[in-house]
């Protein structure tokens, strides 16, 4: 009579069992099922995250260049090359850029918003590695008056692109060139290379005539003493340059409109 007890005991203890096993492989489907939604620990490196985000790849993809209308989300992409440069160069310097932060600032502005673009600048500065990183995935072209500051400045920054450019122009000529600017062959819009003006500049590379250029800063040749080249033709060619553009805009800055020359030529050719 004592065996049929035993058996229910038994039967209770089995069924108990299995309930308590089965539970417990709930919980452990549910902690594999919400692991992957746990965020990293305050521990974790950026690098780490980084990685592993990018090695994920049930994750949605999100846009690499999300617009300024939408937040700001974070992406896997490297550093830019041309921004990684210009970080290192100008942490590891104490010279900083020939413009001020407000000169900078008008620039950029037009840059941020234009950018990737084709941006021409006259002169090759100790800023200029800033701008191809402001610029980055465009194309932006340096022209130089010096060649030997063109080999420095290649030696340590072999990424940018800049040319040669001989002027034939003074300073102290530009009372005359003024007066030849408001003769009707300068007034004539056409490419630089076959304009009869006197103050357009035919020997730019080929490649400068042929690119249509988004902006044009013209921050070169030295102007500062009547022997200097003068900036007049590069005001005058760069004004032309955007007019005889096929379409779109073309943005012109100045630097230096603090002085009689630059002044006088920028009000009347551009």
């Amino acid at each position: 009579m004592r065996s049929k007890p035993q058996c229910g005991i038994n039967l209770k203890l089995i069924v108990l069992f299995c309930s308590f096993l089965l539970l417990f492989l709930i919980l452990i489907l549910r902690s594999n099922l919400s692991s992957p939604l746990k965020t990293p620990s305050s521990s974790s490196t950026t690098i780490s995250e980084t990685h592993l985000s990018n090695s994920t790849t049930d994750q949605p993809q999100v846009p690499k260049c999300p617009s300024l209308e939408v937040p700001f989300i974070p992406t896997c992409t490297k550093t830019p090359p041309s921004l990684a440069n210009a970080l290192i160069h100008y942490a590891t310097t104490n010279i900083t850029p020939q413009q001020t932060f407000k000169e900078i600032s008008v620039s950029a502005r037009i840059l941020a918003k234009k950018a990737p673009c084709n941006f021409l600048v006259f002169g090759l500065g100790l800023d200029s590695l800033m701008w191809a990183a402001l610029n980055h995935g465009g194309r932006t072209v340096f022209l130089e008056e010096d060649q030997s500051w063109i080999d420095q400045i290649k030696e340590r920054l072999p990424n940018l692109e800049s040319y040669h450019v001989v002027y034939d122009t003074k300073v102290h000529e530009a009372e005359k060139l003024f007066e030849h600017g408001t003769k009707e062959e300068c007034k004539t819009v056409s490419d630089p290379r076959f304009s009869k003006c006197p103050l357009a500049l035919k020997n730019l590379p080929g490649d400068v005539y042929d690119m249509e250029w988004d902006l044009i800063m013209v921050d070169a040749p030295t102007g500062y003493f009547d022997g200097a080249p003068g900036r007049m033709s590069a005001i005058y060619t760069a004004g032309l340059m955007g007019r005889n553009r096929e379409e779109g805009e073309t943005d012109v800055f100045v630097h230096d409109v603090d002085r009689v020359v630059e002044d006088k030529f920028s009000k009347a050719f551009l």
